[in-house]
């Protein structure tokens, strides 16, 4: 049941359901819009009212009567499709890819400027505080004499377990 969920919540699956409703709107405002306009048009080309009643061939069947080929259904058809495409790629398709690169260039623009004012990291913090810390101490070689850095025990410091002069606590 997870996966299902995982599956349902995913970016790509939310976008297609929404892209489908959009899509069946969209279809119902082309197709009222070639029905009222287009086919009148085109139909007056052709004397008929519709594209669905224009070029119709009649062949014959082996019964003897007629089957009628509705060629000017196939055209609506195709004139529907391609206003269909021609509005999603111009309306949806040019718009996004625009503000995709929109973005992109300033997504590359940002990485490509160093910003003035960048708070120094942890080790950096850590790092300026231990040379301070050397500084007030007097110097590099204060601790131990050695200059071996924090890991080297003063001098004064009480030996503890192991072997006998080597490690300090």
């Amino acid at each position: 049941m997870k996966g299902f969920k995982e599956f349902l919540l995913r970016g790509n699956v939310i976008d297609l359901a929404v892209a489908v409703v959009i899509g069946a709107a969209f279809t119902a405002i082309v197709t009222s819009i070639v029905n009222a306009i287009i086919n009148p048009l085109i139909g007056a080309v052709f004397n008929a009212s519709s594209l669905d009643k224009a070029l119709i061939w009649k062949i014959p069947t082996v019964s003897g009567g007629h089957a009628p080929l509705m060629f000017g259904s196939v055209i609506g058809a195709v004139i529907n499709f391609v206003i269909v495409a021609a509005v999603v790629y111009f309306a949806l398709v040019v718009p996004v890819n625009h503000l995709k690169k929109v973005a992109f260039d300033r997504v590359k623009n940002n990485e490509e400027q160093t910003p003035q004012d960048v708070p120094p990291t942890d080790v950096e913090v850590l790092v300026e505080i231990r040379d301070l810390l050397r500084a007030q101490q007097g110097g590099d070689a204060a601790v131990g004499g050695t200059g071996g850095g924090a890991h080297v025990a003063p001098p004064s410091a009480p030996e503890g377990p192991g072997i006998a002069g080597t490690t300090k606590l």
